[in-house]
């Protein structure tokens, strides 16, 4: 089995990766069977971005903090586990945002695409579904779209649902609302296209972020889930993305 190892600048994740790469030897990502990345469940969202073009799966192992999309590090028997490990396909979202400078920007995103207020002032965004208006002003700190595998990080934390993984449903969760105080977010289909058009972004202005990659001085984005890219990720007999999701709503 051919691997390719990959890891941040972390002390923890790059001598993980020597020793690793002393025993199991090393190949370029794209000749790869396996790539392995060791560092935290951001370290792990750029390696699949970086790697989405290539046909090999990614199996993490944890030298960060967090590790939910991440295995337990062990330099032993890696390739018995690799043997038996189990595969999870997920569909990053596409995001189009258009700047008030008349720039587009695209990005995909595996977690989530947020809205987030740039100033002192609360963000008023007018949400779209379908090109449908079904909210004309959410006044709020921001709003996000979550697919299954990211709703239980930011979403999460907004107090939005966690999703199954199977669930060809997206988590539409507001960040701090104020105006409809007690809107509590929407579930919908994967389907769908949302758009987001910022109201008075000269004196509100708001930022997108789409797996931390950040866009500046919004005038509106559009998101819809992309089924033709499929993220593949190995994890070990029992630990898989369904079982953490369901683990996480009884911590």
């Amino acid at each position: 089995m051919k691997l390719a190892f990959l890891s941040n600048t972390a002390p923890a994740a790059e001598s993980g990766r020597a020793e690793l790469v002393e025993r199991y030897g090393h190949v370029d990502p794209a000749d790869a069977d396996v790539i392995v990345a060791l560092g935290g469940d951001g370290f792990m969202l750029r390696t699949l971005h970086r790697t989405q073009e290539l046909s090999a799966p990614v199996y993490g192992m944890n030298r960060g903090t967090v590790g939910f999309l991440m295995n337990a590090y062990s330099c032993e028997d890696l390739l018995e586990r690799l043997a038996v490990a189990e595969e999870e396909v997920v569909n990053p979202l596409e995001m189009r945002a258009m700047d008030q400078h008349g720039t587009m920007h695209e990005a995909l995103a595996i977690n989530e695409v947020s809205l987030l207020r740039a100033g002192p002032q609360a963000a008023k965004l007018r949400i779209s579904v379908d090109g449908r208006v079904r909210l004309d002003e959410l006044v709020c700190d921001g709003c996000l779209l979550a697919t299954p595998a990211g709703s239980t990080a930011y979403n999460y934390s907004a107090h939005g649902p966690i999703l199954p993984i199977g669930a060809d449903v997206l988590a539409l969760t507001p960040i701090a609302a104020f105006r409809p105080r007690r809107w509590r977010g929407a579930l919908l289909p994967k389907t769908v296209t949302v758009r987001f058009d910022v109201r008075d972004p000269g004196k509100r202005p708001v930022m997108a972020d789409a797996d931390s990659i950040q866009f500046n001085d919004i005038d509106w984005v559009e998101i819809r889930s992309d089924p033709e890219i499929r993220h593949r990720i190995l994890f070990d007999p029992g630990h898989g993305l369904e079982e953490r999701v369901i683990s996480e709503q009884f911590t």
